[in-house]
């Protein structure tokens, strides 16, 4: 069988992976222990995360000709991708997170939502709350105002109601 024959699908996987990802992290996992990969990928596969390692050659022909095509320069030495198809900050926030705890973890690059980033850029993203509390913190905004003026009818109404004294 030929050599292109066995990379193939190995190729598609990775297309097929990306295809719909809203954010994808390349990363640097050498000099993790065992059980510091597996805790890494059993924190990221709950939280619905793609992690995988790849040869990085795999990993350039399913980048070219999208807009991943950006993280080519950064495929040097050994490298894993992390890919999120629903939140487009969960990966850079659990890495920077591990990456914390572990030092041994280098985040080098990602996309997300289309846009390239390198390892610095990507911190700042990590530190991006995700979707739910940001949608959380919005709600407490426009409820306060609301709440407060409810607060204060409910005050007048009392005194209103309150027998005045002769």
């Amino acid at each position: 069988m030929a050599k292109i024959a066995l990379k193939q699908p190995v190729v598609e996987e990775i297309s097929a992976n990306i295809k719909d990802a809203q954010s994808v992290v390349l990363v640097d996992y050498r000099g993790l222990t065992v059980d510091q990969d597996t805790q890494l990928r059993k924190s990221l596969r709950e939280a619905g995360i793609t992690y995988k390692v790849y040869k990085n050659t795999m990993m350039n022909f399913a980048f070219k000709g999208t807009e991943f095509e950006g993280l080519l320069p950064y495929l040097e030495g050994p490298s894993a991708i992390a890919i999120s198809t629903t939140d487009a900050t969960a990966p850079a926030r659990m890495l920077a997170e591990f990456a914390k705890k572990t030092p041994a973890l280098e985040i080098k690059a990602g996309v997300v939502e289309g846009t390239v980033y390198d390892a610095g850029g990507m911190t700042k993203i990590s530190e991006i709350p995700s979707r739910e509390v940001l949608l959380g913190r919005l709600l407490g905004s426009m409820q306060s105002p609301i709440a407060n003026l409810t607060r204060v009818l409910n005050q007048i109404a009392e005194k209103g109601s309150a027998p005045a004294e002769a």
